[in-house]
């Protein structure tokens, strides 16, 4: 058996790809109050961490970092998201390698 430890930093190949953000129309929204069961349900599951709680237990979300990866949408359905729809032409992301 192999010890080849293979480490991979996601923020950095997060950082690669290149976001156009609509400001106008979010393609995801919660429900006003989510439940925070569900809510705590994408703060772990989120590839790119749009959902988070902070010390306080104050809940954020953005839609700006959006890898359009459909977890949030199979893991809470809509039980909180509102709307889910891909961006609009030309927005969203634009996935960059090495």
């Amino acid at each position: 058996m192999s010890d080849i430890k293979i480490t991979v930093n996601v923020d950095e190949y997060l950082a690669l790809n290149k976001f156009e953000v609509d400001e106008e129309q979010a393609h995801i929204e919660l429900v006003e109050n989510p439940d925070m069961a569900e809510f705590l349900k994408l703060v772990r599951v989120c590839p790119a961490a749009l959902y988070k709680v902070d010390a306080e237990g104050k809940t954020s979300f953005d839609y700006a970092g959006c890898l359009e990866c459909g977890t949030c949408r199979i893991a809470c359905g809509d039980t909180i998201i509102k709307k889910w729809s891909f961006p609009g032409s030309t927005m969203g992301i634009e996935y960059r390698y090495g």
